[in-house]
């Protein structure tokens, strides 16, 4: 019998991993889009103006995280078409948690446009803006804490868990973004993107200090020095002795807040860029330094602050695990330990999210006026952490109406990231489809009603975005009879 943190443990996992949404799209980068110059300011599309509709002028969705891919919570038997879990046997688990980092990490993304427009000016000036609603997030889980629950303490008997790389941040904001093309020279042109944040609600935990120390007798010497930051739909309440009661959400705070009209939270954000043209306009350079930023939060804010040790006896996960005792009376122990042991300063201070800042830098080679190749590298910084990928592509562009990317990139640990993007227009509508990790396996699961569905085996990384653009004047140079694009950037 599975216990009943296996089940809650499997279903949080699957959730975030299926349901949740990676980082910036690789292939859209060498697409003849208006978006692409959200990776780099410099970059301009061969149209002369387009407009973005709400939400549906790009949608994004992405998820990544460093440790697991589907199949290695599901596996295929191997006498059926049913799956079994990681937790259905001990091998299994023991599989699984080999897996496992020292730090891994899981970071979703949601981007919703709300407005979006473009235009060329004069003297080689092109100009956007654009207001984009936006929820990031990013956790870091130690691996000995999944080794803790789902193999108990008795492997920690003596030993200090060190749990200081637990991390768990997320906002949700609205950005504010002007940005301004400029062509220095035939060969040159640059970019840049102020940009404005004002943000809605955010959480962010500050861990000092933070592990578990379990001796003979499985008592539990925890050690703390931490802040959890909140700032929105977060009522935090402490008794009089300063031990924490309860916090709960607040259903009615997006009525009564106004992103677009509140400045409380607001911050500030740049990114910069630049391409470069070689060998008679064959190849194309680029680079770009995007997300440098802040968001100061002071808006219904709490800090809950932390610092000592304290004893917590007879907690043995391996029970839970097991099945003899039930997680929620653990869950309810620990928590109430929790209260009467730690002793909370609850404030009201202000706390600064920063931006995760990105760099870029891309080249192509242009065969011919349709076809071309790309390179691109982009390093991406979160806290101490830097997330790397590296994507190479071939790249179609037939009469300004159709646009056509295939992708093949390294990130994530895996060498099997094949993706694709397409465009076409139809009059002044343009859509698209872009996603920089297509399963290329699928397994077929018997459900319990003996229907089937179809899942993907090994997928780590989801990167879908799509959306449709009005785009205007997107016209064919008579002088030369290339598209303007190849003139302004490479496909």
């Amino acid at each position: 019998m599975i216990s009943r943190l296996k089940y809650i443990l499997t279903g949080c996992i699957a959730l975030v991993f299926t349901g949740a949404t990676a980082q910036t799209s690789q292939v859209l980068y060498f697409m003849n889009l208006p978006q692409n110059h959200l990776m780099n300011p410099a970059l301009r599309p061969s149209n002369t103006a387009y407009v973005g509709l709400p939400v549906i002028s790009g949608m994004y969705f992405g998820v990544n995280n460093n440790f697991f891919n589907y199949s290695d919570l599901f596996t295929k038997s191997p006498t059926s078409d049913s799956l079994f879990s990681f937790l259905s046997s001990e091998k299994a688990t023991d599989a699984f948690l080999e897996k496992v980092n020292k730090k891994n990490s899981i970071s979703p993304q949601i981007s919703l446009p709300l407005l979006g427009f473009g235009f060329k000016g004069k003297n080689g000036l092109y100009f956007f803006f654009d207001i984009t609603e936006k929820i990031e997030g990013n956790m870091v889980l130690p691996g000995d804490i999944m080794r803790f629950m789902l193999k108990g303490n008795g492997d920690f008997v003596g030993e200090n868990i060190d749990l200081s790389s637990l991390r768990m941040d997320m906002k949700y904001y609205r950005e504010f973004g002007f940005t301004i093309s400029k062509e220095i020279s035939n060969k040159l042109r640059v970019g840049i993107r102020p940009k404005l944040y004002t943000g809605v609600m955010s959480t962010k935990f500050e861990n000092r200090s933070l592990g578990v120390k379990v001796d003979e007798y499985y008592n539990h010497t925890i050690y703390a020095d931490f802040t959890a930051n909140f700032s929105g739909p977060f009522n935090v309440s402490t008794d009089n002795e300063g031990n924490l009661d309860s916090i709960n959400f607040d259903d009615n705070y997006f009525r009564s807040f106004n992103a677009f009209a509140s400045m409380e939270n607001k911050g500030l954000g740049i990114d910069i860029g630049a391409t470069y043209k070689l060998l008679n306009d064959k190849v194309l350079v680029s680079a770009s330094l995007t997300d440098i930023g802040y968001i100061r939060w002071k808006h219904n804010v709490t800090n809950l602050t932390t610092k000592g040790n304290f004893v917590f006896d007879g907690l043995d996960m391996s029970d839970v695990v097991g099945g003899d005792e039930d997680i929620a009376d653990v869950g309810d122990r620990l928590l109430d330990s929790l209260k009467n042991a730690y002793v909370l300063t609850k404030t009201g201070d202000p706390f600064t999210s920063w931006m995760a800042p990105g760099i870029t830098i891309g080249g192509s080679y242009n065969l011919n006026k349709n076809i071309s190749f790309g390179l691109l590298s982009y390093s991406r910084f979160i806290g101490k952490q830097v997330r790397e990928s590296l994507t190479f592509s071939a790249n179609m562009n037939l009469s300004n109406t159709f646009s056509l990317s295939l992708g093949y990139s390294l990130q994530n640990h895996r060498a099997d990231n094949f993706g694709a993007g397409i465009a076409f227009r139809a009059s002044i509508f343009q859509f698209y489809l872009i996603s920089d990790r297509i399963p290329v396996k699928w397994d077929r699961v018997k459900l319990e009603d003996n229907s089937t569905i179809i899942v993907p085996a090994n997928w780590n990384t989801l990167s879908l975005r799509m959306g449709m653009n009005l785009t205007f004047g997107n016209k064919v140079r008579k002088k030369d009879d290339k598209p303007m694009i190849q003139n302004e950037q490479t496909f």
